[in-house]
């Protein structure tokens, strides 16, 4: 791996974990509940990335074979959480 690209995965790395960070405080400190679910929707798509860039840097695609689980699980989550946000607000 070259120097130049190593540097930029460190970079884009900690700019990942940064926003993660932001991530989680919305999270907590959210006004609403679909605020909250923006965020963590947000994170777990962070997370993904970040486990992609990290198997990348390490030079170890085995890591990626967890990735697509987690995207389907994310997407999963999705779905449900808006299937359930969507009949709230109809029973209202």
């Amino acid at each position: 791996m070259g120097v130049v690209l190593y540097y930029f995965l460190v970079v884009v790395i900690v700019i990942y974990t940064v926003s993660a960070l932001i991530y989680i405080i919305r999270l907590v400190k959210g006004p609403s509940i679909p605020d909250r679910v923006l965020a963590l929707d947000a994170l777990s798509f962070d997370l993904a990335v970040f486990l992609a860039l990290f198997s990348l840097l390490l030079q170890k695609p085995v890591m990626v074979s967890g990735i697509i689980p987690l995207v389907l699980w994310i997407h999963a989550v999705d779905i449900y959480v808006s299937k359930y946000l969507e009949a709230r607000e109809m029973g209202e």
